[in-house]
Formats: structure tokens, C-alpha cells, sequence
């Protein structure tokens, strides 16, 4: 059974440890081992104050009682009238559950409860599982692509989805 909330204070811990996992598949081989390692980290304490900060909407995602997603969403600051997905994770225990198409449809459902009427997030060019998943959504390219420094002066290309939130 899949069961979706918002995330609360408790939560943090298991939302840094959800991240941390999905990240360390999908994107840590990117990396040199020891800014990865740092990278990971930092992932797995910031949702606390996440939490803390109020801001967006970050729900927790759990199958059976096991919490296995989490999406942080809010009003885009590069994109005026927008929402933005800033995470969408999963744990990679949870891939193919269907977890993830569930907690897509609660994100968009809260956005438009809040008057947004389009959504957009970026992802990184080389995760063709995520792209597919966003395509599958119902997210379409933008066109739009830029390159983010993770903090180790590896340039990643990413690439705009975007989407009608109803």
C-alpha cells in the first residue's frame, strides 16, 4: 500500500537517507569518490532544515509502511507563475513499485490546490531512467539546458522539463 504525507520533523533523518540512496546510484559514479563521498553528506543532514525553513511542499512517500520517496516542490524562482520540483527522489529498493508515479500525481495535485497551473524541474541530461519517467508524466523539454556546478568544477548538463500541472 502506498501512503503519501507531508514530511514533519521527525523525518528528516529518513529523508536525507532516501536522497543519499537514490543519489549514490544515479549520480555519485559522476563524481570523483571523495567530493561524492562529501556530496552524500551534505544530502543526508539537509532536510532538517528543510523541514525547519517552512517553505515548498515536501512530501514523504512510503510503500507498506517503509518510506521509499520524497518530492520538495515550490513557487519557481527562475520562472515567475511557475512551480518548480527542486527534488523528486526515490530509493532505489522502491524502483519500479510504482511509488513514484503515485507521489508525481499527489505533487502535481497539491500544486494545483495552491493555483499553479504549470510545473517545471531540471534533470541531468545523462539519466536517461529519470528522463523517462519525467516523458512518462507527462513532462515534456523545454528546450531549455544549462550547466550546474555541484561544487567540484564538474560541469553537469541538465535539461527543462515542463508540464501543465492539471
Amino acid at each position: 500500500m502506498i501512503k503519501i504525507r507531508e514530511a514533519g520533523p521527525a523525518d528528516g533523518d529518513v529523508l536525507g537517507e532516501i536522497h543519499v540512496a537514490a543519489w549514490r546510484v544515479a549520480y555519485a559514479p559522476s563524481f570523483a569518490p571523495e567530493f561524492a563521498e562529501r556530496a552524500l553528506s551534505a544530502r543526508l543532514g539537509r532536510w532538517h532544515q528543510r523541514i525547519a525553513d517552512g517553505a515548498g511542499t515536501l512530501l514523504l512517500a512510503e510503500l507498506d509502511g517503509r518510506p521509499q520517496g520524497l518530492s520538495f516542490s515550490l513557487p519557481s524562482t527562475e520562472r515567475p507563475g511557475l512551480a518548480e520540483i527542486s527534488s523528486f527522489y526515490g530509493h532505489p529498493d522502491s524502483w519500479g513499485s510504482g511509488i513514484a508515479a503515485a507521489l508525481m500525481t499527489e505533487t502535481l495535485r497539491r500544486m494545483s490546490g495552491g493555483g499553479f497551473t504549470r510545473v517545471h524541474l531540471w534533470t541531468w541530461r545523462d539519466t536517461p531512467q529519470s528522463r523517462r519517467f519525467y516523458a512518462k508524466c507527462g513532462f515534456a523539454e523545454t528546450g531549455a539546458t544549462r550547466r550546474f556546478d555541484y561544487g567540484e568544477g564538474n560541469l553537469i548538463d541538465q535539461v527543462e522539463y515542463e508540464r501543465a500541472v492539471g
